[in-house]
């Protein structure tokens, strides 16, 4: 995207944006990419201090998933890392930004929207607006005529909703493909028959009318499920997601820059993966999380959330899940690495993560640009780099 204009065929094409090499620099451009709408911070108080204590981490080995002896350093060059951040007892031991990032630069979190979404519910949770006990259709009598009809709030959070909907990415014909056109993010697909396909995120969410399990049954991860909550925040509230965003989380939690999220033709917001944040606002919200809920000397976040997520009913996960996290699970839109820790984390394909350990008191941020979507080999890598470094820390 350089030269004025680019030459075409440096131009990054609208159906792939998000495909390498495209997503090297859309990740940190989606606003010449994409509609968005601003979540602000709070200009009027300084943001969070986020005091520094350097630490040679880059150096310590580990073991990967080739067995072979690496580096953290070496690690985060091999997997696409745009921004690296580690917290510890409230410190920044290490800052580090790759592929022209900068400390300002917003970059795309993906599905670490969610956890971000949902925080901001539990807030409304906690002012009376939301219950989890109480069915979606309450909220939102709409659903009552779509599979959501007889969920519950929290059957949505864990995802363990009966409704049938196919996240396979890399098919431009599942749902999550017609849930990229919905939501803005891509143009129709020119080599597929997409009559009747869904306008807005909207339409497609009252056009799913088909269970394949009970609610409550089973879980499997499905986007569909944050964009239901995102509809129920603004029918309590009466305002745009990112108001909502704004006002209960984001500048409560002291963020450093204003944020932005994608945003469809309607105005409607990607609740599950279109947040585009700074590496240190998103190393904040995995501080806020980590101190319980507290930033600034506040209670932004209710104690009972953390504690929810870090304790809560961990019974239901997948098979799927188990390639991820072999003891983990998945509450309140939150991966929980381990059922028998408290060890939780934010993640997002193409290798955004948010890892929050209170075993460790620490906190680590990775922003990168993988070239598929998933990667184990990448994601078991980090999670041995993010082991050797909490054992480190914590020697």
């Amino acid at each position: 995207m350089q030269g004025s204009p680019p030459p075409s065929g440096q131009c990054v094409p609208p159906i792939d944006w998000d495909r390498p090499p495209w997503n090297r620099w859309a990740f940190q451009n989606i606003s010449q990419v994409l509609r968005t709408a601003p979540i602000h911070s709070d200009r009027s108080h300084a943001p969070v201090s986020l005091p520094t204590e350097s630490k040679d981490i880059g150096v310590l080995q580990f073991e990967d998933s080739k067995n072979h002896r690496i580096t953290v350093n070496q690690l985060l060059e091999d997997t696409y890392t745009d921004g690296f951040l580690v917290i510890h007892r409230n410190r920044i031991v290490r800052e580090s930004y790759y592929n022209g990032m900068q400390p300002h630069t917003l970059h795309l979190g993906q599905s670490v929207t969610k956890s971000v979404v949902a925080t901001t519910a539990a807030v409304l949770m906690e002012q009376g607006l939301l219950d989890v006990s109480v069915p979606v259709s309450h909220y939102v009598p709409e659903l009552e005529n779509t599979a959501w009809r007889g969920a519950t709030l929290q059957h949505v959070l864990d995802m363990t909703t009966g409704v049938r909907y196919d996240e396979t990415y890399d098919h431009r014909d599942s749902d999550m493909g017609k849930t990229d056109v919905a939501c803005g993010w891509k143009p129709l697909p020119q080599d597929i028959n997409t009559d009747g396909w869904p306008d807005s995120l909207w339409e497609q969410i009252l056009g799913l009318t088909h269970k394949d399990a009970e609610h409550g049954e089973r879980f499997l991860y499905r986007s569909i499920e944050t964009e239901v909550l995102a509809f129920i925040m603004e029918r309590v509230t009466g305002q745009r997601l990112p108001a909502i965003i704004s006002q209960w989380l984001w500048a409560p939690m002291g963020a450093e820059e204003d944020a932005l999220i994608t945003v469809d033709k309607y105005g409607c917001s990607t609740a599950s993966g279109g947040l585009n944040a700074s590496l240190r606002d998103y190393g904040r919200f995995g501080l806020l999380l980590l101190n319980e809920g507290m930033a600034g000397g506040k209670q932004v976040v209710p104690k009972w959330w953390t504690d929810d997520i870090r304790r809560g009913n961990h019974g239901l996960f997948s098979e799927a899940g188990r390639e991820v996290f072999a003891s983990g699970c998945y509450r309140n839109q939150f991966w929980i690495a381990d059922t028998r820790k408290q060890t939780h984390v934010c993640l997002g394909v193409f290798g955004q993560m948010i890892y929050v350990s209170p075993e460790w008191d620490m906190v680590v941020v990775k922003l990168s640009t993988w070239p598929d979507f998933l990667n184990d080999g990448f994601h078991r890598d980090t999670l041995a780099a993010v082991n050797r470094i909490g054992k480190w820390l914590n020697r």
